[in-house]
Parts: structure tokens; sequence; C-alpha cells
């Protein structure tokens, strides 16, 4: 059972199915399997296999919207980082945070979803939308997080790293 010192001060689940480039890869593939299928009964041929083909990606799309990708916890000392396919969480401490922006994620609309992704000096962590919190820690290490809320989160990630006066 959680304390009140455990429960966290912000928390958001991002889910895979949400991805919009990966849900328009699997809609133009389905939709092609519609179309081969379409194709080949005009034609005389047997096209079932591609029916069924086209019906099972929607489904596994369907399936998808519940597979939890990213779960981000806001807690008094530390934002914690869980992943579906990662066996260590990522815990990034607050009191080493000087500096909390938000922005676009990317310039970019459409985005592979990635957890702990480095690249170029930059770590990220996003399933979906279009918006981020870059938080620099004073070793100088960026770290991009995308979020469906960035309002609520930089309020809090604000709170919590601003020194009491």
């Amino acid at each position: 059972m959680e304390t009140n010192e455990e429960k966290p001060l912000f928390e958001e689940k991002q889910y895979l199915g949400y991805n919009p480039l990966s849900l328009l890869r699997r809609l133009l593939m389905a939709l092609f399997c519609f179309g081969l299928y379409w194709w080949k009964t005009h034609h005389g041929r047997n096209g079932d296999l591609f029916f069924w083909l086209g019906i099972t990606i929607i489904v596994i799309s369907i399936i998808l919207l519940f597979v939890l990708h990213i779960k981000l916890r806001v807690y008094k000392n530390y934002i914690e980082l869980d992943g579906l396919w990662t066996s260590k969480k990522v815990k990034i401490d607050l009191k080493n945070i000087i500096r909390i922006e938000r922005k676009k994620y990317s310039k970019y609309h459409l985005n592979n979803p990635v957890f702990n992704l480095k690249l170029n000096g930059l770590v990220r962590f996003y399933t979906g939308g279009n918006d981020a919190v870059e938080i620099t820690s004073s070793e100088g290490k960026h770290t991009r997080i995308g979020t469906q809320k960035p309002a609520e989160l930089e309020s809090v990630l604000r709170k919590l790293t601003t020194p009491a006066v």
C-alpha cells in the first residue's frame, strides 16, 4: 500500500495505439489488403486471404489502443518513466534539474514511438501528441518527454524544482 509520500503528484499513461505514424501505417496496409481483395474478386479470383489479412490488421490496431507504452509518474523527489519492453525504470532526480521548458516534440507531425532513445545529445520519450517538456540537468543532459498534458506536467515540475523562499 502506498503512503502519502509515495503517491505520484502527476501520472500519465501513453498507449501504443494512439501513435499517429503507426496508426497511419496499419490503416494503409489494411486499405491495401481490402483493395487487393476487391480487385481479385472483380477479376474472378479468390481474394479471401487479403480480406482476412485486412480484418486482422484492424483488430491488431484496436488491441494496440490498450497496450501501455509509457507510464510517466512525477513524485516529490524524482520522475519515473516505465516502459512496456524495458525491465529497468528510468528515474530522473528533480534536484539536478536546472531548466524546464515546454516545446513541440518535433517539427514533424508523424514520429515513431520511442523510449529512452539517446540521439544527438538528447534523450527522448514519446508515444503520441505534439507537445513535450524538455528538462535540462545540471550535468547538461537534455531529456525530452512527449506528453498529452504538457501544461500540467510543466506546472508540477516547476513547483517541485523551484526553491522555497
